[in-house]
Parts: C-alpha cells; sequence; structure tokens
C-alpha cells in the first residue's frame, strides 16, 4: 500500500466510499498510520504553501503539523493527527478544493474535529513555530 492509493481497505471496510462516514478507529490501524504519514510527508508542503493563504485555519493546519512530528506527541492523537493532515493533502475530497474558500469548508471542519478530540496535545511551542512560518511567509 502506498501514500499515493485512494483506497484502503481499512478506511471503511471493503474500500474507501467517499458518501460514508470515515471509521475514525480505521486512524489507529499501523497500516493505514503508514499510508498518511506518507501522503503528508510527500504532499503536505507544496498543498500548504499553494492555499495557506486562502485558508484561515492556516494556523491550525501548521500546529498540527509540528505537533504529529513532535516525538512527545502520543501515538494515537499523532494518528488522529495524521489522517486529518492526510485528507487535506489528499486532492480528492467531500468538497473539491478547487472551489476556492468553499471547497476548504470540508478540511476546516475535519480541522475543528480533530482540535476538539486532540487539541490538548498542542502545545504552545507548535502554535508558535506555526505562527512564525507564517509571518516568515508574509501571512
Amino acid at each position: 500500500m502506498s501514500g499515493k492509493s485512494k483506497a484502503s481497505r481499512h478506511v471503511n471496510g471493503d474500500g474507501f466510499d467517499p458518501k460514508s462516514a470515515l471509521n475514525p478507529d480505521h486512524a489507529l490501524v499501523p497500516a493505514v498510520q503508514r499510508v498518511n504519514e506518507q501522503r503528508v510527508a510527500q504532499g503536505f508542503w507544496p498543498k500548504f504553501r499553494k492555499v495557506a493563504a486562502k485558508i484561515p485555519f492556516a494556523g491550525d493546519a501548521l500546529s498540527v503539523w509540528y505537533c504529529a512530528r513532535d516525538p512527545e506527541t502520543p501515538r494515537a492523537a499523532k494518528g488522529l493527527m495524521m489522517a486529518a493532515l492526510a485528507y487535506f493533502v489528499l486532492p480528492t475530497d467531500a468538497i473539491p478544493d478547487i472551489l476556492g474558500v468553499i471547497g476548504f469548508t470540508d478540511d476546516a471542519a475535519v480541522f475543528a474535529a480533530l482540535m476538539a478530540v486532540v487539541g490538548k496535545n498542542l502545545k504552545p511551542k507548535h502554535r508558535e513555530a506555526a505562527k512564525g512560518f507564517l509571518d516568515r511567509m508574509g501571512g
């Protein structure tokens, strides 16, 4: 299984069905974690640089990225964070990103839900790193 593949039997049983809800329990399956980590490693920075100025949750997305890369972050939290970041990176999602700001509403909802579940793992150093990067970008 590679980070470029779309379907995974671990996402929704027999494959990915974009009309059905994702099972968050599968975010912690080791094979899914590896795929999500690959997707994020390959796609996060190119997509983030392209869309950071267009999305109001850029600081949260970047804070999550820093937190997911922190060795002190618990494994379960990292799994959920990588799942949210992988969803952000995927070119196909519930609302296509090509629709401008509206296209990112589903991504924003994923990050809002993620913050409610694992936001306590975000430390000031993660938020400061994100703010510093955005300031250097001019955003």
